[in-house]
């Protein structure tokens, strides 16, 4: 593969990771850097740089912000996010996985963009419960202000320093990886 064909395919994974956070924050980040000419995207995907698609995504992401503090909406946004997170991390990578086939372009979307994302959600779904369980539900703001914060960091870093994106995200998944392992070793029986 060549460089950029590299390079697209960090940033996609980047995006497709942010969806897990928040599912319209990265389709606003892309649709403000498409419009700037500071990401390329893929035949068929200019639309998301459009004013019409820069209105929507700006609308669905405050929309999307605002319920993620309102309780008993942020458990229901949790649920609808499952497969809205998937979807939009097949969106958003497939989208700017430039230089490449389409079997392959869509293949790597399906899979990794889309997989990545559910991932990314189910793991923020379990900070969240974790948090309700722990706290009442008190601390869920703080989860959610900080998921919001995650979101557009890693979305403006996969398109503004790709290989920081990757390198925060490889953190993410490690402490991720070593929280949820800790834990299923303490509830083991003995």
């Amino acid at each position: 593969m060549q460089s950029e064909m590299w390079l697209s395919l960090i940033v996609g994974i980047g995006l497709a990771a942010a969806c897990g956070f928040r599912v319209f924050v990265p389709l606003l980040v892309m649709s403000v850097a498409a419009r700037a000419g500071h990401l390329d995207l893929t035949p068929g995907f200019a639309w998301i740089g459009s004013s019409a698609a820069l209105v929507a995504f700006a609308a669905a992401t405050a929309a999307e912000l605002v319920g993620y503090f309102i309780p008993y909406v942020d458990h229901l946004l949790d649920l609808l996010g499952a497969p809205a997170a998937a979807a939009a991390g097949v969106l958003v990578s497939v989208s700017s996985f430039v230089g490449m086939s389409p079997f392959l372009r869509w293949s790597l979307a399906i899979i990794a963009g889309g997989g990545l994302a559910a991932l990314v959600h189910g793991a923020t779904g379990a900070a969240r419960a974790a948090s309700t369980a722990t706290t009442g539900g008190l601390a869920n703001p703080v989860v959610a202000a900080a998921e919001a914060g995650g979101a557009t960091l890693l979305s403006v870093l996969a398109i503004a320093a790709p290989i920081a994106a990757l390198a925060l995200l490889v953190l993410f998944v490690l402490g991720a990886w070593r929280l949820i392992s800790r834990r299923f070793r303490l509830r083991a029986p003995v």
